[in-house]
Parts: structure tokens; C-alpha cells; sequence
């Protein structure tokens, strides 16, 4: 008879499995979000990290022992980001007649999500690890962890808060749009790659192309600016 005690002892450490078990639980995240009719709640990021947290607790593994294999989902972070470039080169025009605008909305959106996030973290009480740890949360992961453990800060608490900011903007850019009465879906999608990075940009694709579009600009460019903006502002927003 097969011990599956010795089995999962030998699964577990293979890279192969935490990576399939991941790609699994993206693939039956994502067939949930499309029978809900791609409703903002039924996000496949969410549900997908929901499964994933569930095994890894109920397993009592690691997050090193995880991470061994998850990281070759998160390597494929730099070529996606890259691959943004291919909408904004089929809607360049748009984007050419948008630039005045984009930049504007983008040192406003920047400086505002980084000041508003230390300042809700000392009106809260939290200490200055936290706060270095919120300051980049609107910037893509790869780039907000960078920030946080260049400044001080904990990259994997970075890593999660950025992924939760991720996922609330993906759930509320909709409706919240919506209730705006915001019907431009350049601007749309603008908003959700500057707050929400690569999640909020994945679900600006799903509504339509072109907001996708302009959710891969404000993502990169934000990052960018967030990477120059944190230094810059984080010595005044903590004293």
C-alpha cells in the first residue's frame, strides 16, 4: 500500500509541485471568474491566492518551500510587463493625443497614493516599518519590494500589501467607474494600472482593450515614478 505520508514528504520537495499546484489554482480561479460573467468580485487572483494559502496551511509549508517553486511564475512578472508594449504600439495614436493628460493624472495619482498611504498609517499608529512598507504599495510588486528593502523596509510585507491594493482596485474600479459615470475607458484604464499595477491592469484588459492599454502605461510609469517619489517624500510625510 502506498504511504502517502513518505509520498507528499517527496512531492513536497520538488519546485514542480508548488508550481503546478499554482498554474492549477490560477486555471480554476480563472474558469470561476468567467462563469460569474467576469464579475469584479469573482477576481481570479484573489480566489486563485485563496486556494493556494489553503494548501500551503493545511500542508504547514514553508513559504521558502513554496516560493521554491512559485518562482518561476514570478520570473514571467518582467516578460509580461515587457509584453504591455504590444497594445500600446496598436493604440499609439490615442496615446500620443492623451499624453498632456496621462502625465498629469500620473505625478497627481503618484504623490497621492503615497502620501495618503503614510498618512493613514500614522493616523492609525503604525510604526515606521509598516509605514516604508505601505509607501510603494501602488507600484508594481517586483519594483514596490525593491523600494521597501532599499529604504528599510520589509519587502515581503511590501510584497503582500501590494498584492491586497492590487486586488481591491481590481474589484472596485468597475463599479466605482461606473457610479462616476466615467465612460472613457483610456481614463478608466489609466486609473486602474496607476492604483492597481498589474492586477488592476489585467482586469482593465478583461473590460476592454483599450483601457488595458493605458492601465499598462500607468503601470510602468508609475513604477518609475514611485521609485524617484519615495525617497523623495517619505523623510517629510515621516517627520
Amino acid at each position: 500500500m502506498i504511504n502517502f505520508v513518505d509520498l507528499w514528504v517527496y512531492l513536497s520537495g520538488s519546485p514542480l509541485l508548488w508550481l503546478t499546484a499554482t498554474l492549477i489554482a490560477y486555471l480554476a480561479a480563472d474558469a470561476i471568474s468567467a462563469a460569474c460573467g467576469r464579475n469584479p468580485l469573482a477576481n481570479p487572483v484573489l480566489i486563485a491566492v485563496t486556494f493556494v494559502s489553503i494548501v500551503v496551511v493545511a500542508t504547514g509549508t514553508p513559504f521558502p518551500g513554496y516560493f521554491a517553486g512559485a518562482q518561476f511564475v514570478h520570473f514571467l512578472l518582467g516578460p509580461a510587463t515587457v509584453a504591455l508594449a504590444v497594445p500600446l504600439v496598436r493604440h499609439l495614436p490615442q496615446v500620443r493625443r492623451a499624453l498632456v493628460p496621462m502625465l498629469v493624472a500620473l505625478i497627481a495619482g503618484s504623490m497621492t497614493a503615497i502620501a495618503c498611504a503614510v498618512w493613514l498609517a500614522r493616523a492609525f499608529g503604525l510604526d515606521r516599518a509598516a509605514m516604508l512598507a505601505l509607501a510603494p504599495k501602488s507600484a508594481t510588486a517586483a519594483i514596490a519590494m525593491g523600494i521597501a528593502e532599499k529604504m528599510g523596509g520589509d519587502p515581503a510585507l511590501t510584497a503582500v500589501l501590494t498584492i491586497l491594493t492590487g486586488i481591491t482596485g481590481a474589484i472596485i474600479v468597475t463599479p466605482l467607474m461606473d457610479a462616476l459615470r466615467l465612460r472613457n475607458y483610456a481614463a478608466r484604464g489609466f486609473a486602474a494600472g496607476l492604483t492597481s499595477h498589474g492586477i488592476g491592469t489585467a482586469r482593465a484588459f478583461q473590460v476592454d482593450p483599450l483601457a488595458g492599454t493605458f492601465a499598462g502605461i500607468a503601470l510602468g510609469l508609475n513604477g518609475l515614478l514611485t521609485a524617484l517619489l519615495v525617497p523623495l517624500l517619505l523623510p517629510w510625510l515621516l517627520n
